[in-house]
């Protein structure tokens, strides 16, 4: 079972503790990460509350993961795609390769 830490991070002012088996240093990048959207929401939107404030953060990185995942799947497929055109080729050289052998 990978090793759990507590990890101190802060958001938006206030200190959390993360019990996490991830290394602490990607923790605070994490963490950061999140500080500065809920910075950039609160810059946008002063009078919101904390937990507005977090529920549109939370919307606005659920966003960026589903359009990431969406890019890497449409990219998944274009290779592929490639992949198959490029298999297809390479078989009809090794076809004609064969047909031209004495």
């Amino acid at each position: 079972m990978a090793d759990n830490r507590v990890v101190h991070v802060d958001v938006n002012g206030q200190r959390y503790p993360i019990r996490s088996a991830l290394d602490p240093a990607y923790v605070q990048e994490l963490a950061a990460y999140v500080d500065r959207k809920m910075r950039a929401a609160s810059d946008a939107a002063p009078s919101s509350d904390s937990l507005g404030l977090a529920i549109l953060v939370a919307l606005n990185i659920a966003d960026e993961f589903f359009r990431a995942r969406e890019l890497q799947q449409t990219s998944d497929g274009a290779l592929a795609l490639r992949a198959g055109e490029l298999e297809r080729i390479v078989d009809q050289a090794l076809a004609l390769a064969d047909d031209v052998r004495p």
